[in-house]
């Protein structure tokens, strides 16, 4: 027998209930934190199989990591591996905290991004643009607009205050960015409480189902920014309640809404830019404001189908070359300048409803490098959400920018190689560029770390 003296610590064990008891012996304290409870070993091969079926259904991608977690602690559970008590005390309240606070910034904060399938939501931070939601649809074989809208995007989102979502042509089976297909661009449901729509497509044939969300936007008299070669947005036989999209030929989508279809280049494609040259007449025009130089190496189109009632704000001067100090060329090719940006009134699909539209025809991705050019599309954002313009609108990059020079890339292999994902667009992330073959020397761009 070993005899115990006052101060003797014992480690017991036993029953739960039994060790319980114990607090009824005067001649013993009971010093309860230190118990642990030994493993249950009757309950291994349960345990095991729902540790299994969860690895197991997340690899498979049956359901998230996430769900299968809460799953198989249901699981545990309900087949008396772990009791209630058990449970709450394995909660550790660090995570729970961090849980909590990611939560909080995710659906109450601005600063967050996130990627929700085939699209792209950035929330407003504080600025002029809260309460304010824009819709870009980025969708062109040749000018990139999948790298250039989600820049703007985070601009008008982090610095201005807009909601802004940016929807792409997407695989319909993988789910990658593929600008060369032209008949699916899934989310155009974003647009029924949108205040402003951005596009730069190029011959896009929407089906019905993604065309019908565009024509109720455009029922409802709201404005659109059009870039590019949005005056060839659509092509085909789209069309909604026999209001035709894609006859660009005879006017389509292009000519009804912005003014102006697809004619010619009139500057030399990859040889020769456009400089913007201020319409003097309305040089005061809001849009305008702290907008003095304006360059685009996609060059000039041509621009003949204006009625006069429009409002051009900028021409476009030929360049010589594609440096952005280039001169611009002599000649006729300047005389008459080019409308470059407008604004018009626009007659909606239902024949009754009017509403705004901004068109310039510059816009490729190495376009948005200029710093007034992409001033001169927030100006029309705030213009036409009826929102006071700054005095010099804040654009610089909220994160690095890597724009791609213009080109066709016809190789089928290039997109689901290359696999662009919307999120790869997401605050935090900046897609380095990939020229297509063909491309000229263009040293005035950062492109990023090589892929």
């Amino acid at each position: 027998a070993v005899r115990l003296e006052p101060g003797d610590v014992l480690l017991i064990q036993g029953r739960e209930s039994d060790i319980r008891a114990l607090r009824g012996d005067q001649d013993i304290l009971l010093v309860e934190w230190t118990a642990s409870e030994m493993p249950a070993v009757n309950h291994a091969t349960s345990t095991l199989a729902i540790f299994v079926g969860v690895i197991a259904v997340a690899a498979l991608g049956i359901m998230p990591i996430a769900i299968a977690t809460l799953v198989g602690a249901g699981l545990m559970l309900a087949t008396g591996v772990i009791n209630i008590r058990q449970a709450t005390r394995a909660i550790d309240r660090t995570i729970v905290m961090m849980i909590a606070a990611a939560l909080a910034l995710a659906f109450g904060g601005s600063t967050l991004t996130a990627a929700d399938g085939p699209r792209l939501h950035f929330a407003g931070k504080e600025g002029p643009g809260k309460g304010k939601k824009i819709v870009f649809i980025a969708g062109d074989e040749e000018y990139r607009s999948e790298e250039a809208l989600p820049m703007l995007a985070k601009i008008l989102s982090q610095k201005h205050g807009f909601d802004t979502t940016v929807l792409f042509s997407v695989n319909p089976e993988k789910g990658f960015i593929d600008p060369n297909n032209q008949k699916n661009i899934p989310g155009t449901e974003a647009l029924a409480d949108a205040d402003l729509l951005i596009i730069s497509t190029r011959f896009r044939d929407l089906p019905a189902d993604q065309t019908a969300p565009i024509t109720a936007f455009l029922n409802a008299g709201k404005p659109v920014i059009g870039l590019r070669t949005s005056t060839h947005a659509f092509a085909g036989k789209m069309e909604d309640g026999g209001w035709t999209y894609g006859d660009w030929q005879k006017g389509g989508f292009g000519m009804k809404i912005l003014g102006e279809t697809w004619v010619a280049h009139h500057g030399g494609h990859k040889t020769e830019g456009a400089r913007g040259v201020i319409e003097e007449a309305n040089a005061n025009h809001p849009i305008l404001r702290s907008v003095a130089d304006v360059f685009a190496p996609s060059d000039v189109y041509t621009v003949k189908n204006l009625k006069g009632d429009e409002t051009v704000l900028l021409r476009g001067a030929v360049t010589e070359t594609l440096d952005p100090a280039s001169k611009a060329v002599e000649g006729e090719k300047n005389n008459p300048l080019q409308a470059l940006a407008w604004v018009r009134a626009y007659t909606a699909p239902n024949g009754t409803a009017k509403g705004q539209a901004f068109c310039c025809t510059a816009g490729a991705s190495v376009d948005l490098v200029s710093e007034d050019l992409r001033r001169l599309i927030v100006n029309a954002s705030y213009f036409l959400t009826e929102i006071e313009v700054p005095e010099k609108a804040d654009v610089a990059y909220v994160d690095p920018f890597y724009p791609s020079f213009f080109g066709f890339i016809k190789d089928e292999t290039f997109w689901p190689g290359r696999n662009l994902m919307p999120s790869d667009f997401a605050l935090g992330k900046s897609p380095a560029a990939v020229d297509p073959q063909g491309t000229p020397e263009w040293p005035f761009r950062e492109t990023g770390p090589k892929e």
